[in-house]
């Protein structure tokens, strides 16, 4: 089974040149029969995001050229010269069996952990399955590789914890705040780290949204997107008697909020907790109001230490992300074992006994009638025993599972061996 992987990432490509390799569906879905036409692949997928445009498939002959398929991929996008052979990088058989399970695993991302990956990961393969292109093969891969995705979720902590600043404030707030739906924000500044921030909390279902923003039209810009009220930048100080969490990221060469304002809003407010999460640079929030009692402050600093903490701990996690792909691997490899071994046994078998038979049948008439019988079994049972080591060892490399990898090499120089050909049978001397 001839599979390869071949494609680029932000492992060897820049943005700007990811960006002109970028497929979108209708594209996708376009190249992927092409690639069938021109005898490229049998089977083929092609996965394409932000990061990564990559293609996995199953060749249509004995070998793939490579240099063809990365000049393909660059000509159907007109990406040349910006785009050259030297951004891809490709594996195959159990190596890009590998690649696909890491990067649905999510370690092969730009942050270690991400989640999204494997949705499109998966919405890859669906736009193969509407292309034509799929088989089974590859639906064997994608069966494996999403069971990779979950097991790496369900079995592992890759994913857990923020690991950007923005979720980080969400998920502190989450944790001051048992039911964010209860609860308003007050985002000042509507840049894009305060929009993600919003967009976050939104996300965990915060309550009350408020924002202001010195261009007030950018601030009604953002409530239009998701919702919420626009208040005047000069009212942020008495905004701050109303809501529960504060953001703030703005760019000003003094502090926006002073302790004595937070100390008398505080009052007002009966001490209830007041989260506040300071994301200008230079900060906007006095430090000093981080010491009043109930109000919680965290900078930028603070969130970053909570990601460097988070990371760490996904990295820590990666032994139990390789024995899953470890495990999952053999799995597949087993698979496809199997699907090679039964086929090659029999055709090793009919290949031998098509000798035997052109054999006998052109030196029975050195036999007496009499002994035309033994010729027949004692030529079978030299067959027979010839056959007996390989298959033995074929079957049960198939059956354990061990040494997967090497047994596919085994299949495939018996088939060279002996000249057996894919579509059954073999050569041998007239």
């Amino acid at each position: 089974m001839n599979l390869h992987s071949i494609g680029i990432s932000h492992h060897t490509a820049t943005l700007d040149v990811r960006e002109r390799m970028w497929l979108s569906d209708d594209e996708i879905k376009a190249t992927l029969p092409r690639l069938k036409e021109q005898q490229h692949f049998a089977e083929c997928v092609l996965v394409s995001t932000c990061n990564r445009t990559e293609l996995y498939g199953v060749a249509a002959g004995e070998k793939v050229d490579e240099a063809a398929l990365k000049r393909f991929l660059i000509d159907a996008k007109s990406a040349a010269p910006s785009v050259s052979e030297e951004h891809f990088v490709s594996a195959h058989a159990g190596g890009a069996i590998t690649h696909l399970f890491r990067v649905a695993a999510g370690v092969e991302s730009m942050v270690i952990g991400d989640v999204q990956i494997l949705g499109q990961i998966k919405d890859g393969f669906n736009l193969a399955k509407e292309s034509g292109t799929m088989g089974p093969v590859m639906n064997r891969l994608m069966q494996a590789t999403l069971h990779v995705g979950k097991r790496v979720r369900t079995e592992t902590s890759i994913c857990e914890g923020a690991v950007s600043v923005s979720y980080a404030a969400v998920e502190l707030a989450s944790k001051i705040f048992a039911d964010l739906a209860k609860k308003s924000v007050l985002l000042i500044g509507a840049g894009e780290t305060g929009e993600l921030t919003l967009r976050h909390l939104v996300g965990k279902g915060i309550g009350q949204v408020r924002v202001a923003n010195r261009t007030r039209e950018r601030a009604e810009a953002l409530v239009a997107a998701m919702g919420g009220t626009v208040i005047d930048y000069e009212e942020i100080v008495d905004a701050l008697r109303s809501v529960d969490i504060v953001v703030t990221s703005v760019t000003s060469p003094s502090y926006i909020v002073q302790p004595d304002e937070v100390q008398k809003v505080m009052k007002q407010r009966s001490n209830n907790p007041l989260f506040i999460i300071d994301i200008g640079l230079p900060r906007n929030v006095n430090p000093a109001a981080g010491k009043i009692e109930n109000v919680f402050l965290y900078d930028i600093d603070a969130l970053s230490t909570i990601v460097d903490r988070n990371l760490d701990r996904r990295r820590g996690e990666m032994p139990k992300v390789t024995r899953i792909i470890r495990e999952e691997l053999i799995s597949f490899l087993r698979w496809q074992n199997s699907l090679e071994v039964g086929p090659t046994i029999q055709e090793f078998r009919e290949s031998l006994e098509a000798i035997r038979s052109q054999e006998v049948m052109t030196n029975v008439n050195r036999f007496k009638p009499e002994d035309r019988e033994l010729l027949e079994l004692v030529t079978r049972r030299i067959v027979n025993k010839i056959l007996h080591g390989p298959t033995t060892v074929l079957k049960q490399g198939a059956e354990t599972g061990a040494h997967t990898e090497d047994a596919v090499n085994r299949v495939k120089a018996l088939r060279e061996l002996f000249g057996i050909s894919r579509n059954g049978g073999a050569g041998h001397e007239e």
